[in-house]
């Protein structure tokens, strides 16, 4: 038979019990609430690569992406931005962001058409005539296509990056027709470059953009092309005197992360990296056309004669290069076409 003192004991340790217990759970419950506010505020070091010299206004994109996202995290995200091709040149970079061997990288569409053919969109020969036409099929569903490509690669775009349009440069003799192009060995930056290229008449050659320089200083290409932004930056006025302005091509650069990458971050980090992301890209859309003139202005001063076609010779050009449009969709397909219509549309 249990005694008074017993019983008064048994409540005693039943009551001890009890508090431990609730001691336990309440410092759980704190180191959860501790735990979850330390993942959304751990620290994290992203690399990002490109093959642009820092004084390139794409460059300096990277730069202040970086910065704001610094800035937005409170320090708690780094992005340790690697120009100049020191990490990967533009044929291997996207193989190292899809398999992570790199977080992010900047890198032309024209390297990512190899992955995805419908990328070659941007290089169709003047499917755009316009900066704004560019920024609108982005818009209104051209990115969002292609971005969904890209996620099934395993990679997520951040920017799509406004680059410019591209033109012709050469060492040899002005070009101001399509006739003028046969015989001239030309650098392509891609397939569907290199598509155009012939069908001007030309022999196109495919090579990194870090290594055109010395090519031509060599002769082992006549010219180029690409916006006058590059070619100022990379001094291509000092191996070719000849500029042919076309604005034929309109090749978007993306600022592409590993989604792995990506998906290890707290979801307030990535909120970080969307929104930089999109300020970066508002800031590139609206300088474009001013960075365009003000380097055509220097290639100017350093001696190149510039060429620009008249409005009322676009046709023939249009004319020479459209076989480019049927090898596009023969390439990309129904998404081709898709993308074709979306870029057409009024």
């Amino acid at each position: 038979m249990m005694t008074m003192g017993s019983k008064v004991l048994k409540k005693m340790l039943v009551l001890s019990m009890v508090c431990a217990m609730t001691l336990t759970l309440g410092c759980g419950s704190g180191n959860n609430a501790k735990d979850s506010s330390s993942a959304a505020n751990k620290k994290v070091t992203l690399k990002l690569a490109h093959n642009f010299p820092a004084s390139h206004p794409l460059a300096k994109g990277a730069d202040e992406f970086a910065k704001k996202v610094k800035e937005k995290s409170s320090g708690s995200i780094t992005v340790t931005v690697y120009p100049s091709g020191q990490l990967y040149n533009d044929k291997s970079m996207n193989d190292a962001i899809m398999s992570g061997g790199i977080d992010m990288g900047l890198n032309t569409v024209g390297r990512w058409s190899t992955v995805i053919p419908a990328m070659e969109v941007f290089d169709v020969p003047f499917l755009f005539p316009t900066y704004e036409k560019i920024d609108k099929a982005l818009d209104g569903g051209l990115g969002e296509k292609l971005g969904a490509e890209l996620l099934k690669k395993g990679v997520r775009p951040l920017i799509w990056a406004d680059y410019g349009f591209v033109q012709f440069a050469n060492s040899k003799h002005a070009i101001k027709t399509p006739a003028d192009f046969a015989g001239l060995k030309l650098r392509g930056y891609g397939e569907m470059p290199s598509e155009t290229i012939k069908a001007l008449g030309a022999s196109p050659v495919t090579m990194g953009s870090g290594e055109v320089y010395m090519a031509m200083q060599r002769g082992v290409v006549d010219g180029q092309t690409s916006g006058t932004t590059a070619m100022f930056d990379r001094k291509i006025y000092e191996v070719a005197k000849y500029l042919t302005i076309t604005n034929h091509a309109y090749p978007e650069f993306i600022l592409a992360m590993n989604e792995k990458s990506f998906q290890k971050l707290s979801k307030e980090q990535q909120k970080i990296i969307t929104d930089a992301s999109n300020e970066v890209r508002d800031e590139l859309r609206k300088n474009a056309k001013t960075e365009d003139a003000a380097a055509l202005a220097k290639l100017k001063e350093k001696g190149m004669e510039v060429y620009v076609v008249p409005a009322s010779e676009v046709g023939i050009w249009q004319a020479a290069t459209k076989p480019c449009w049927d090898i596009f969709i023969q390439h990309a397909g129904k998404l081709g076409q898709e993308l074709i219509d979306i870029c057409t549309k009024e």
